[in-house]
């Protein structure tokens, strides 16, 4: 049982540095796509989308309280607000409306990507817990 932990803490770390790295794409893809965000979202995404992984997946590194509570809470906000702005809702950020710009492919894949990275770490955080519970 601990080395499967062990394996989540692992997984959890690489699935926030894919995280990391997507957006980081997906930002540029914003920029090249000229889809302005407020500022509202902008302090959204840099605390919730961005900087609470990262520290979420230093406390995982560091098998830190709290690490896997962070990885979940993050990633679902995370999700939530992408599943939204990208999938669901009308507008620029959606990836149905982008017409034919030769960044709406690399938006469109990011957006999908962002997704899936988000959705990994909300498993990763809840089994994390789940595991941490079962071993005290």
């Amino acid at each position: 049982m601990i080395k499967s932990h062990y394996s989540l803490q692992h997984f959890g770390i690489f699935a926030v540095a894919f995280h990391f790295v997507i957006s980081l794409a997906h930002g540029v893809a914003h920029s090249r796509l000229h889809i302005d965000m407020n500022v509202w979202q902008t302090v959204y995404i840099l605390l919730v989308i961005t900087l609470l992984p990262l520290i979420s997946g230093f406390l995982l590194w560091r098998a830190s309280r709290g690490g896997f509570f962070l990885l979940l809470i993050s990633m679902l906000g995370a999700l939530i607000f992408g599943g939204y702005y990208h999938f669901i809702a009308a507008g620029a950020d959606n990836v149905a409306s982008l017409g034919s710009h030769s960044w709406a492919l690399p938006f469109q894949l990011t957006a999908v990507l962002l997704g899936v990275t988000e959705a990994a770490g909300v498993l990763t955080g809840l089994f994390g817990m789940l595991k941490k519970q079962a071993m005290s």
